[in-house]
């Protein structure tokens, strides 16, 4: 199977292509930061390759499915989903980012002088005063009047 998988036969445009699985050449670069695999003849729950579970990882990602209804191709969800909490926490999805920055900046490039963080808007907690809406029903008349 190929690293790359073509969504529509009709459409030859090169968006039309999505990545189903870690291209060789990058999981040479990416392995090198995942630690040290558990050896095979080894006693508990069959060992699932991390190339396999970071493919999952990726599935999961791309469709949005949940870590459960992972295809069994890529082993169990349970073992894909404690990987990547696992790996987020250490750090580990941070230097493949890196790795992947550096790759394509070395292929295509990146424009270094413009950059963009995506964010959101929320209410501040401590924000100020708060305005209230009191909307006048019977038992505010009923209020008002013994003030």
């Amino acid at each position: 199977m190929t690293c790359i998988q073509k969504e529509g036969a009709e459409d030859n445009n090169k968006h039309a292509y999505t990545i189903i699985s870690i291209p060789d050449d990058l999981w040479n670069e990416i392995e090198k930061i995942l630690p040290k695999e558990k050896p095979f003849k080894t006693v508990g729950r069959p060992i699932i390759p991390y190339r396999r579970v970071l493919d999952g990882i990726l599935y999961v990602l791309r469709t949005g499915c949940q870590w459960k209804m992972i295809p069994k191709e890529y082993g169990s969800g349970y073992t894909s989903h404690r990987r990547f909490q696992e790996w987020n926490s250490t750090g580990v999805f941070k230097n493949i980012w890196i790795i992947l920055l550096k790759i394509y900046d070395d292929l295509i490039g990146i424009n270094w002088s413009w950059q963009s963080l995506d964010s959101i808007s929320i209410k501040s907690p401590l924000g100020g005063p708060r305005e209230e809406i009191v909307l006048l029903i019977e038992a505010n008349w009923a209020q008002k009047d013994t003030f």
